[in-house]
């Protein structure tokens, strides 16, 4: 009962279904969201962009963000498995299946592991199961500003930064203008305007999202408009598919085994499964306009990470309500060992 509540509450996510019509606004209008379109997606998007790592910035929590600082082995394995562990799976990929893939989606999925965690989904679902919510916070803040260097040069180990990959320096100094300053500037605003926008949280979960949706409309316009889902045909949407799921599945295994081996307690094993599982389509939608540009190929590009989304929300959710039933059974069973033994 708990997992279908879960996947219903999901299945009617307006966010989700706005990444469907997204796409199919882009197969019938591709020339008003296309880069010189009416829509003026080069410009929009820039702004849209600076406004939400402002927002990012304005509602960081510091002070959360101070309270996690000491388990450092917990921070260790999260930031390995984000930037060292996904890459190397993709790696090993690469060399057993590159040949069978399209060379886009194999890139969307090198892309997909190169993204940092995302901050909303990992702390609540950590606070849902009981977990390190302070350690949470922490590696997903961490991730996401690590991810604006780190991100982009792992793409450019695999593409190149010369003729036909990323110029890597142009790239570097878009994603601190475009996102790490503004990041900032909330930060340093968070004094004057943290309140007012803790107040209004929704409108600017809204204004996320929006962003988001209007960059997935741009890049499958100019990939409809550059023919490239015409050449590709429907099976690389099952491949898309059926990878993110294999790499979801291995990556929690790994997770949950390294957590225990660790030997770490309930709160930690918690923020480290999901901390180091998720990848953030907030952060990975804006980065992609910025690292990739116009490229005709970005719908593809974008596909395992608008897949992996929704499906690490419905696995994650059932988990997350998987361990919160299992440590209330400890809490209860230490509790009355405790009061036997009294």
């Amino acid at each position: 009962m708990q997992s279908l509540k879960h996947f219903k509450r999901v299945a009617t996510d307006w966010f989700l279904w706005g990444m469907v019509l997204a796409t199919v606004l882009a197969y019938f209008f591709p020339r008003f969201g296309a880069t010189g379109g009416g829509m003026h997606a080069e410009y929009v998007i820039k702004v849209g962009v600076f406004v939400v790592f402002f927002l990012h910035g304005v509602n960081l929590s510091s002070e959360q963000i101070k309270k996690g600082l000491t388990n450092w082995r917990l921070h260790v394995m999260i930031q390995v498995f984000t930037f060292v562990v996904f890459p190397l799976i993709w790696l090993a990929c690469q060399k057993l299946l590159g040949s069978y893939v399209p060379a886009l989606l194999m890139l969307g999925f090198l892309y997909l592991c190169a993204l940092p965690s995302t901050i909303s989904s990992s702390v609540a679902l950590t606070g849902s199961a009981g977990g390190n919510v302070p350690a949470a916070i922490l590696n997903a803040s961490m991730s996401s500003v690590i991810g604006i260097f780190i991100t982009p040069w792992l793409v450019s180990l695999v593409v190149g930064t010369g003729a036909g990959g990323i110029d890597l320096g142009d790239t570097l100094l878009d994603l601190c203008a475009m996102l790490l300053l503004p990041l900032v500037l909330g930060q340093l605003m968070r004094p004057l305007l943290g309140k007012f926008f803790a107040r209004h949280k929704k409108y600017t979960n809204l204004i996320d999202k929006l962003v988001i949706l209007l960059l997935v409309y741009a890049a499958f316009c100019n990939s409809m408009i550059s023919g490239m889902w015409q050449s590709q045909g429907n099976s690389v949407i099952l491949t898309a598919f059926i990878g993110t799921a294999l790499l979801l599945a291995v990556i929690l295994l790994m997770t949950t085994r390294t957590a225990r081996a660790l030997k770490f307690d309930h709160a930690d094993k918690v923020a480290a499964v999901f901390c180091a599982t998720k990848k953030s389509l907030a952060a990975g939608a804006p980065m992609a306009a910025l690292i990739f540009g116009s490229n005709p190929g970005l719908g593809l590009i974008l596909l395992p990470i608008m897949i992996y989304h929704p499906m690490q929300l419905i696995v994650c959710s059932i988990i997350a309500e998987s361990y919160a039933s299992r440590h209330r059974q400890q809490l209860s069973q230490a509790a009355l060992e405790e009061a036997q033994a009294a």
